[in-house]
């Protein structure tokens, strides 16, 4: 099954024979990722689908979601992707505007506006969401989030353990198997994260100013395989609520693990750093 290249990356009832359960093809050959069948799943190759139903029945293209992407992050218009978290050369991440913030949210979405997952802060109990509301001290404890598909189904899971200094996430898919970390390299200064796995270093975040809003990522030989740009929110929301809208760009298809690390990206800069320059303490 590893010979039709023509077909679309992307989720398909497993073609050794498990029941109710889709595997991911990534456009050349058959992963180890699976999750459980949906109801919208495609076909098998090598037949590949004429439209992939790869997210839920949702309403058009959104002209706000389109000029973030476009007119804010300068990322030109392309083509569609595969229609999920590891196939769409764009993900745009906008945290849920809160006036007082006690859970991270955030929806995912492709360039077009269509949400194709979210990530959602859980673990948290109401003693630890009073702490938060009433001081700055949740951000040096240990804080867990689900990146989850379209349907709700959990991709991946981040863990940042408390820190004081510098951070580190931990990330690993549903059924606990490791895929990586990131590791915050340096306080002063345009700040750096390393991605590692397995012991060794796949890529690097390069902060590109001192205020950590534009990030460029790097492989392991510091060639540039994509970029996380911060959005403006507007001045209402960026005075007197707590979101913010990053555009994850991915220049080309990535190898596993590094694709799924860039993807986690997206969302632990904003928990493991600009989480600690807002709120209320």
């Amino acid at each position: 099954m590893t010979t039709q290249s023509n077909t679309p990356a992307g989720w398909y009832p497993d073609p050794h024979g498990a029941p109710q359960t889709l595997r991911y093809w990534d456009g050349a050959q058959w992963t180890d990722h699976t999750n459980p069948a949906q109801q919208a799943a495609g076909q098998v190759p090598p037949q590949a689908p004429a439209q992939q139903a790869a997210f839920p029945q949702q309403q058009g293209a959104d002209p706000k979601v389109q000029r973030q992407v476009q007119q804010q992050a300068g990322v030109a218009a392309g083509g569609p992707g595969g229609g999920t978290l590891f196939t769409e050369p764009v993900l745009v991440v906008n945290q849920k505007a809160k006036l007082i913030e006690l859970t991270n949210e955030y929806k995912v979405m492709d360039q077009s506006g269509r949400e194709i997952g979210s990530v959602t802060q859980v673990g948290q109990g109401v003693l630890r969401k009073i702490l938060r509301f009433v001081s700055s001290l949740d951000q040096f404890l240990t804080h867990k989030l689900e990146i989850r598909d379209a349907y709700g189904q959990p991709q991946l899971l981040l863990t940042r353990p408390a820190k004081i200094f510098k951070s580190r996430v931990i990330v690993t898919r549903p059924d606990g198997s490791p895929v990586g970390e990131i590791v915050q390299k340096n306080m002063i200064g345009k700040i750096n994260f390393a991605m590692m796995a397995n012991g060794q270093q796949v890529g690097a975040i390069k902060a590109e100013n001192w205020r950590a809003w534009n990030f460029a990522i790097v492989d392991h030989a510091d060639n540039e395989v994509a970029r996380i740009t911060k959005t403006w929110e507007g001045l209402a929301k960026t005075l007197f609520t707590t979101a913010d809208n990053y555009v994850l760009q991915i220049h080309y298809q990535l190898p596993e693990p590094l694709l799924s690390l860039v993807v986690a990206t997206a969302l632990t800069v904003d928990t493991a750093l600009k989480q600690d320059a807002r709120g209320w303490g």
